[in-house]
């Protein structure tokens, strides 16, 4: 089975629109959990409505904790042993899940599988742009949104989504854990993701130097020892300098 789970915040919006497009993956062994995490729109509502109408649809509603939280908590009662996470106005292709699935299930040394993606609103559609991974481009750059099917072992193994963490790009943080000590990733060679782009989309909020500053400080403080090993020291606000920066430090024996 895999499990999808979507955290939601006053996102009634898309919600509906959201879990219709799980319910149409070709892959049948799913389940849906919803965490309402505090919303004060109409999203329990609807939750609750979809979950009435379809059997493979869960809702937990919890006090506003945030997105960390909300994830950690619909893994936690997941019944599958593959995991895919899925924001509350985002979308997924019917055949995604059906092509990812059985490579985590025949390739034990692989963590994660994802696809190509798009982001979209109502007035244009573009290609997301991303890198090719490795472990020393993840050091300085997401590439893999979090909507990749994982092992939910492999979530426990590594602490699952990190709750103190309040900057953005919890996403990143949380495949630097699971990835670090190894594990090799899979990018699909289709569009199976649809990320919406919205006036409220965290990506804008948490885009800000003091956000980056704050975010870059955490990552150096949880994973001093992946940022040596791939960067020769710490992650700098100029991230791509990082390696060449502190290279350069250490030469001069000032680092």
């Amino acid at each position: 089975m895999v499990s999808i789970i979507i955290p939601c915040f006053n996102q009634e919006k898309y919600l509906q629109e959201t879990v219709l497009s799980a319910l149409k993956s070709t892959y049948k062994s799913i389940e849906i959990i919803i965490v309402n995490d505090g919303s004060t729109d109409g999203s329990k509502e609807i939750a609750e409505q979809l979950a009435k109408k379809h059997i493979e649809v869960k809702v937990i509603n919890q006090q506003n904790k945030g997105v960390a939280v909300a994830r950690n908590r619909g893994i936690k009662d997941a019944n599958g042993i593959f995991i895919l996470c899925l924001d509350g106005d985002d979308l997924i292709s019917d055949n995604y899940i059906e092509e990812a699935a059985p490579i985590l299930m025949k390739k034990p040394e692989v963590k994660v599988v994802y696809c190509k993606a798009i982001k979209f609103n109502k007035k244009k559609k573009n290609p997301w742009r991303l890198k090719p991974f490795s472990r020393n481009s993840l050091a300085r750059d997401n590439m893999i949104f979090v909507s990749a099917l994982f092992r939910k072992s492999d979530w426990a193994a590594c602490g699952g989504f990190s709750e103190d963490m309040h900057y953005g790009r919890e996403d990143w943080e949380f495949w630097i854990k699971m990835l670090k000590t190894g594990g090799k990733v899979i990018q699909l060679p289709f569009v199976g993701f649809f990320y919406r782009l919205t006036p409220t989309s965290k990506r804008k909020k948490t885009g800000t130097n003091e956000k980056k500053r704050a975010r870059i400080a955490y990552l150096n403080s949880k994973h001093q020892d992946f940022f040596e090993r791939e960067l020769n020291g710490p992650l700098r606000f100029q991230r791509t300098w990082s390696k060449p920066y502190n290279s350069l430090l250490k030469l001069l024996g000032k680092l």
